[in-house]
C-alpha cells in the first residue's frame, strides 16, 4: 500500500522551528518590479501595452499610469529568474519571507487563487494514494482536482446548522472513524475556517491524521490573517498542518486572485514539498501577473510591520457593532449558536453573522436591501444570516452599518421562507473522475432520478454539495435543490438551469 510505502518518520516536529527572524521591512518581489518600471528599459517583450500609457489611454484612464509600468513580463533577471547561477532572485526571497511570516517550512505564490492552491494540491496527492478522506462541504475546485488526479474522495460530513443554513467544519473523532473504514486514504482534506468564520480543531484533527499516518491538508481560504494577533485565531501551520492553502486576497489585503500555498514543518514535508514543486508546473500560467505577484509580497509586509496594531483595531471595530445591534434589540448575532457546535473550536472575530430573521427578514432579502439601499454591500446570506466581512486592518463604519440595519424592513416571521431537510446524499457507484469525464445527458429532474449524476450541485444555503459526480440521483435531493433554486435569492451552484428543471447525468 502505497501509504505505509511513503510513510514518514511521526516524530513530532515543531510547527515553527526557532532562530533570528529575517528582515520584514523589505518587499523583495514588490521592490525589484519599481526598480524595472522606474529604470525606463525598452520593453519588447509582453505584456503588449509595454508600459506605453499613452497608447493605452482606456488601461491608464482607468488604473493609472503607474500601474501599466508595473505590470511587467515574467523570466527577467533578479525578478524571478536568477541573473547568475547560485543567485537568489527576488521572488525566491520574498516567497522565504512569507513562509517566515506564516510559519511554513515553505511558501509558494498563487496568482490563480486557492483555486490554483486546491488543483495543486490535489495532483500532488495523487502520488500518495487514488484515496483521499475530505471533508464534504471543500471547495468545487478540490473536487476538480481530484478528478482530474484520478483520486477517488472518501466524503466525511461537516456539521450543519440546518436551521440557519451553515456549514460549519469536521470533528476530530468523525475524521477518525473516516480514517479507520478507509485504511487506503493517503491524506485528510479539510477546511476550517468556515465561511461563516468557524474554526475547527485543527491541532486535533492534526493528532488523528498523524496516528492514521496521513498528511493534513486544510484548506485555510478564508484565514490568511489567522496568526499575525493575539486578537485572531492561531493558523493551522503552527498548529502543525502538513499542507494549507491560504486566499491571501480574501481578508490578508492581496490584489483579487491572489494566494499561497503553504508546506508545514511537520513530518510529511519532505515527501511533499518535490510533489508539489511538481505539480505547480501543470497549474502554473508561464504569464503571471507581476501585480498580483507584488500584491502578495506586500500583504505580507504589511501584516508582519503593522498586523499587531492594525488587526486590534479592525475586530474592536467589529465588536463594537455587535455591541449596538445587541443593545438595539431586534437583531440577533449568530455567535453562541456557532459556538454551541460541537465541531466549532473558536470564531474568527472579523466574520459577523447576523441572524436576520429574528428581525423579520430574511437574509437574502436583507442582503439585497443593504446593497441596493444603503450602499452596504454584504459577503454572502443565506435564508436565515447575513455574512459581513471586516478585512485584517481595515476600516470599518459602524454608524452607517448599524443605521442600515435599523432601516431594514420587517414582516411577517412566518412568512418567511425555509428548506427542507438536508437529504442524504445517493449512493455512489461510479468513480468521481469516470463520471466527471463521461459521456452525458441532459434530461429532466424527474426522469434524472435514479440515474448517475456527472455534476456537482450544492444549494446555497448551505453550501454543502448535494450531489457529486458518480452518486445516484435521489427523489429527495431534486426536491431540496428545487425548493432551494424557487427560494428568494435562491442559488444551486452547477446546476444546468436556474430552476433546477433538469439535471445532467451520465448517458
Amino acid at each position: 500500500m502505497l501509504r505505509q510505502a511513503l510513510l514518514p518518520d511521526m516524530t513530532v516536529v515543531s510547527a515553527a522551528p526557532h532562530g533570528p527572524r529575517p528582515d520584514h521591512g523589505e518587499a523583495p518581489y514588490a521592490d525589484a518590479v519599481a526598480r524595472l518600471a522606474d529604470a525606463r528599459v525598452m520593453r519588447l517583450s509582453v505584456p503588449g501595452h509595454q508600459g506605453h500609457a499613452h497608447r493605452r489611454p482606456g488601461l491608464a484612464d482607468h488604473l493609472g499610469d503607474r500601474v501599466l509600468d508595473l505590470d511587467v513580463a515574467p523570466l527577467i533577471d533578479g525578478v524571478d529568474a536568477s541573473a547568475t547561477s547560485g543567485s537568489t532572485h527576488a521572488r525566491a526571497r520574498a516567497q522565504e519571507l512569507a513562509a517566515d511570516a506564516w510559519g511554513a517550512r515553505a511558501t509558494w505564490f498563487l496568482t490563480g487563487g486557492a483555486t490554483q492552491g486546491n488543483l495543486t494540491t490535489a495532483l500532488a496527492l495523487r502520488s500518495l494514494s487514488e484515496q483521499v478522506v475530505a471533508q464534504r462541504s471543500v471547495h468545487s475546485s478540490v473536487m476538480d482536482g481530484m478528478a482530474i488526479a484520478g483520486i477517488e474522495p472518501v466524503m466525511v460530513m461537516p456539521s450543519v446548522d440546518a436551521r440557519r443554513g451553515m456549514a460549519h467544519g469536521v470533528r476530530p473523532v468523525d475524521l477518525d472513524a473516516a480514517l479507520a473504514a478507509h485504511p487506503d486514504a493517503g491524506a485528510a482534506y479539510v477546511v476550517t475556517p468556515s465561511y461563516f468564520g468557524a474554526v475547527s480543531d485543527v491541532a486535533g484533527l492534526v493528532d488523528v491524521a498523524h496516528r492514521h499516518g496521513v498528511p493534513l491538508i486544510v484548506d485555510e481560504a478564508w484565514g490568511a490573517h489567522f496568526g499575525f494577533d493575539a486578537s485572531v485565531p492561531v493558523n493551522a501551520l503552527r498548529l502543525g498542518a502538513d499542507l494549507v492553502i491560504s486566499s491571501t486576497h480574501k481578508l490578508a489585503g492581496s490584489l483579487g486572485q491572489s494566494a499561497m500555498l503553504h508546506l508545514g514543518h511537520g513530518p510529511w514535508a519532505d515527501i511533499l514539498e518535490p510533489l508539489v514543486d511538481r505539480a505547480l508546473r501543470v497549474t502554473t500560467s508561464t504569464s503571471e501577473s507581476s501585480l498580483l505577484l507584488a500584491s502578495l509580497d506586500l500583504a505580507r509586509r504589511d501584516l508582519v510591520l503593522n498586523g499587531a496594531r492594525w488587526i486590534p483595531d479592525s475586530v474592536a471595530a467589529a465588536q463594537e457593532f455587535r455591541a449596538r445591534l445587541r443593545h438595539g434589540g431586534r437583531f440577533a448575532l449568530a455567535d453562541e449558536a456557532l459556538l454551541a457546535d460541537p465541531s466549532v473550536h473558536a470564531l474568527d472575530p472579523l466574520r459577523i453573522v447576523v441572524d436576520t430573521t429574528s428581525g423579520g427578514i430574511s437574509g437574502h432579502e436583507a442582503r439585497h436591501l443593504l446593497f441596493h439601499d444603503h450602499g452596504v454591500h454584504a459577503e454572502m446570506s443565506t435564508d436565515s444570516v447575513v455574512v459581513l466581512l471586516v478585512g485584517a486592518g481595515s476600516d470599518l463604519d459602524v454608524d452607517r452599518l448599524a443605521a442600515a440595519f435599523a432601516a431594514l424592513p420587517s414582516c411577517d416571521a412566518a412568512g418567511l421562507t425555509s428548506l427542507p431537510p438536508l437529504p442524504l446524499p445517493g449512493e455512489r457507484v461510479l468513480g468521481l473522475r469516470e463520471a466527471t469525464l463521461a459521456d452525458t445527458v441532459v434530461m429532466s429532474a424527474c426522469d434524472a432520478v435514479g440515474r448517475v449524476s456527472a455534476d456537482s450541485l450544492a444549494a446555497y444555503p448551505p453550501g454543502v454539495p448535494n450531489l457529486l459526480p458518480g452518486e445516484i440521483v435521489t427523489a429527495e435531493v431534486v426536491e431540496f435543490l428545487q425548493a432551494a433554486a424557487a427560494a428568494p435569492h435562491g442559488y444551486v451552484r452547477g446546476a444546468t438551469d436556474p430552476a433546477v428543471s433538469t439535471l445532467r447525468v451520465v448517458r
